[in-house]
């Protein structure tokens, strides 16, 4: 029996995306940590990348299609629940809406050298950085040239006493360049960040009706074997697990779908050249 070389090809690639996945992703470490926001390569207008995600659908979270405007199978089956009539599938419906997670990218301050990372938030934290870019006693915190710095201080569940972590900002009142233009090492990280979609990829509309299957089918396992599932509480940072719909069938569910002097200039052409 040989070996099947594709598989073997494509476990290398998946063990390899994450490995990227892990070192590009930044997350606050218990504490206050200082980051900075740069615009994104990719679209330097706007550092603000806007995702869908489903959460704990079989133990792992998938990115949504909705997040592009392309079909999503469980989206397509939770508005169908919410449709039903029933209250409680309305609920599950409701839970099965993809969450909301913002990522920008960030310059860690004292390891500027680890290059462009990306910072996922949840809503109240992303609405609360807006809010200060909308003021106009601060403005694009964001930019290269004259930005802030943003103090991120994070509490564990532990230290809030709480069922979930903790996380507040602060903005700080200096305005600064973001790194010195003339460190060529780091002005070509931030030239050539990631696609934050290279991080997250993306399943075809089969595909992630696949993983809805498995867990409509695992979800009506557990209940027939007697066992209780239902929503636990959420944090910012991640939502909860869902429950199982009272009765949904695969059926149902899989459709196939219809349709940024000197200084100020090195900063100014960065993405320019």
């Amino acid at each position: 029996m040989s070996l099947d070389l594709n598989k073997i090809k494509s476990r290398l690639d998946s063990l390899k995306s994450t490995q990227n996945k892990t070192t590009a992703v930044w997350k606050p470490t218990p504490g206050k940590n200082v980051i900075r926001i740069v615009p994104y390569a990719h679209n330097p207008e706007n550092p603000f990348i806007e995702l869908l995600f489903h959460y704990n659908m079989n133990g792992k979270t998938y990115l949504s299609p909705a997040s592009f405007g392309r079909p999503d199978p469980i989206v397509e089956f939770a508005n169908k629940l919410k449709k039903s009539g029933d209250k409680e599938e309305w609920k599950t419906g409701r839970s099965l809406e993809p969450k909301l997670r913002t990522y920008v990218p960030v310059l860690v301050r004292g390891a500027e050298h680890e290059g462009v990372k990306f910072w996922g938030m949840g809503k109240q934290v992303y609405q609360e950085i807006l809010s200060i870019i909308a003021d106009a006693d601060y403005g694009d915190i964001t930019d290269l040239r004259a930005g802030r710095d943003i103090v991120v201080e994070f509490k564990t569940a532990e230290e809030t006493g709480k069922s979930f972590p903790e996380t507040t900002i602060r903005v700080k009142p200096n305005q600064t360049p973001a790194f010195d233009p003339s460190d060529a090492a780091i002005k070509e990280k931030v030239k050539n960040q990631k696609n934050v979609t290279e991080l997250f990829p993306e399943l075809s509309y089969e595909e992630l009706a696949t993983v809805m299957d498995a867990w409509l089918n695992s979800s009506q396992e557990a209940a027939e074997d007697g066992e209780t599932v239902s929503a636990t509480a959420a944090t910012e940072a991640e939502p909860a697990d869902v429950p199982a719909p009272k009765s949904a069938t695969t059926k149902a569910a899989v459709k196939a779908p219809s349709s940024t002097k000197e200084i100020a200039d090195e900063f100014n052409n960065l993405f320019n050249s």
